[in-house]
């Protein structure tokens, strides 16, 4: 077995008088894949913090391997410092690394290098973090959430880019199929202790629930044990007193195991408040239209959605996602075409923006409105703590100012803001962010249970295979097609990625998804250019193409034997099929060495 890059013993560490971590190990090897789960809460940041060198754990060892470079990604990067993301992504190189690959990042997560780091949106500001992480090329990465705030196609980006590199991953996700697809190990943190499995995520959640019914049934052993030994004492003889006086204590021994033995947290309960229904038709857009600056951000769109109907709108970031959402509710007017909305419709929107909320307002304040000590759930009064119960804050975090909760928190209680309200069509604009995976079970759960019609903006593929009817995907200058099915149905349908058409046309001009931010002067509209990855490709395909051919030459002269069908029918058949495979090849690698060089040259006339 190999010798570890980094490895974690022992490791134990006390938040305020409350352990959250108390045996904690962590082994990474060359080439590992290792995705490290457990709830929110459970101290999986902070072990990846002190894995980076920037916590220091109360008890344990942490051991790196001298000359093996490391970098960490954090869920909220400091740009302190910074003017550009070019500067902020260049000051994370060493004096030996490649100068180009931070431009290079940079352009392949559709950034400039010029934007300012003063004014970021939230996934900018993710893939900016993401091009420091990745230029140097470390030995090791440890990424905190690398999928938050990035839309799908940057994600699928981000998994063939992990997928290729040769570093040691440890990765914390709530994406559950960036996970199945990336990881090799699971390390589950879970009230303090740290278990590994030598397998990907596809094969954890199996296992997990195996571990907490052997707990469980370990548990009620324990329980009949002790009320065994209870009956002895109240009801056994009394003789031979040291043999008794042994078992009280053993009995004692026991209660103390139970006591100290910590239950798996509680489950988050959530419900939705359920208005009246509808009628059938809940929505009906003829046509519709949206344009800003000159571009079509919808075109002529059409669509009928019934009751009970989950609709999942998915695409690049600053498509219009948001705008299109905006006008089937009746939020935004069109330009052209009609939105008409069915009878008794009652909306309940959940924003993704959570920087929205109020820093200063408390926990129980922003469910109350500042009104009483009551939440009405469902037509019924609830006591606010008992409602925060449900979401799993604890009674002392009612007082709680907003600004000192988590993401995960922060994304619970905005859940619980909006289920309270009585609605037949909910509107949940990125749902999962932050939230860990029982949490998002949870969420599943009553989403699919739930009365009423949903539209979903959402970039975890697996949450809308799970739970959509039909998918709206953007196809290019505006266009938006509906397809039956959920995200994998969508892609199947229409023969390609989400980069085909919408990737081009995502931009900033959708005033209603995302303002219009400042950059920095002069470098925020830099001289068009080819980039990193063209001027290598261009170098490099003329070699390719003579490969090719070579290799096609080959391929002809062994089916040039005219034996060759009679003797080897198989290798026939299959030379035949790999020389139409190389041809393919070959126009392709010519098509794109022609286009490239036209770019090339009207640059220079340029």
């Amino acid at each position: 077995m190999p010798a570890p890059l980094l490895q974690l013993r022992d490791i134990a560490l006390t938040f305020g008088g409350t352990p959250l971590l108390e045996r904690a190990e962590l082994s990474v090897s060359a080439g590992d894949r290792i995705c490290l789960v457990g709830r929110n809460g459970s101290g999986k940041s902070t072990l990846l913090k002190m894995a980076a060198g920037l916590v220091e754990p109360d008890r344990g060892g942490i051991f790196r391997q001298p000359g093996a470079s490391l970098r960490y990604l954090p869920q909220e990067p400091d740009f302190g410092g910074f003017d550009t993301t070019l500067d902020y992504v260049e000051a994370g190189l060493g004096p030996h690394d490649d100068r180009h690959a931070a431009r290079y990042l940079l352009e392949q997560l559709g950034l400039t290098g010029g934007e300012s780091t003063a004014h970021l949106s939230g996934g900018e500001a993710r893939r900016a973090s993401l091009a420091r992480a990745l230029a140097p090329s470390p030995d090791i990465l440890l990424l905190d959430e690398p999928t938050n705030h990035l839309d799908v196609t940057t994600i699928e980006w981000l998994e063939r880019e992990l997928d290729e590199r040769r570093a040691a991953i440890v990765m914390i996700s709530h994406d559950r199929r960036f996970l199945s697809n990336l990881s090799r190990a699971t390390v589950w943190l879970d009230r303090g202790v740290t278990r590994r499995l030598d397998r990907g995520f596809t094969d954890f959640e199996d296992w997990r629930d195996t571990v907490l019914a052997e707990e469980e049934r370990d548990r009620h052993k324990l329980d009949r044990k002790i009320a065994a030994e209870e009956d002895w004492i109240r009801y056994g003889v009394t003789a031979r007193r040291k043999r008794n006086m042994r078992r009280v204590a053993e009995l004692a021994a026991l209660r103390d195991r139970r006591r100290t033995g910590q239950r798996v947290q509680g489950a988050v309960t959530i419900t939705a408040s359920a208005a009246e229904p509808s009628g059938v038709l809940v929505i009906e857009a003829k046509a519709i239209g949206k344009a800003y600056d000159g571009r079509d951000i919808v075109r002529d769109f059409s669509t009928r959605i019934e009751r009970a109907d989950r609709v999942g709108i998915i695409g690049p970031n600053g498509c219009g996602k948001t705008t299109l959402i905006s006008m089937l509710t009746g939020a935004l007017k069109p330009d052209s075409g009609t939105v008409r909305l069915g009878a008794n419709v009652e909306v309940a929107a959940l924003d993704q923006h959570r920087d929205s909320l109020d820093p200063a307002t408390t926990v129980a304040d922003a469910l109350t409105g500042g009104r009483g000590d009551t939440v009405a759930v469902n037509g019924k009064p609830r006591h606010v703590v008992g409602y925060m119960r449900d979401f799993l804050f604890s009674p002392e975090q009612a007082r709680t100012p907003l600004g000192k909760l988590s993401g995960g928190e922060r994304g619970r209680l905005m859940l619980a803001q909006v289920l309270a309200h009585p609605s037949n069509l909910l509107v949940l604009d990125e749902p999962t962010n932050d939230l860990d995976m029982e949490t998002l079970d949870v969420l599943e759960d009553m989403l699919a249970d739930y009365p009423g019609t949903i539209l979903l903006i959402s970039h975890d593929r697996d949450f809308l295979d799970r739970l959509v009817n039909s998918t709206i995907a953007p196809d290019g200058k505006g266009r938006w097609i509906e397809y039956a099915g959920g995200y994998s149905d969508m892609l199947s349908q229409r023969g390609g990625d989400l980069t085909r058409e919408a990737r081009k046309d995502a931009g900033r001009n959708d005033l209603a998804e995302e303002p219009k931010r400042e950059t920095a002067p002069a470098a925020s509209q830099p001289r068009a250019r080819m980039t990193f990855k063209d001027k290598h490709a261009l170098e490099t395909l003329p070699a390719t193409i003579a490969t090719l051919q070579q290799r096609a030459k080959t391929l002809q002269d062994t089916l040039a034997d005219p034996d060759l069908y009679a003797r080897d029918r198989d290798g026939f058949e299959a030379a035949t099929a790999e020389l139409g495979k190389v041809h393919d090849e070959i126009a392709e690698a010519e098509d794109r060495w022609l286009a490239l060089e036209m770019q090339r040259e009207a640059l220079e006339r340029t």
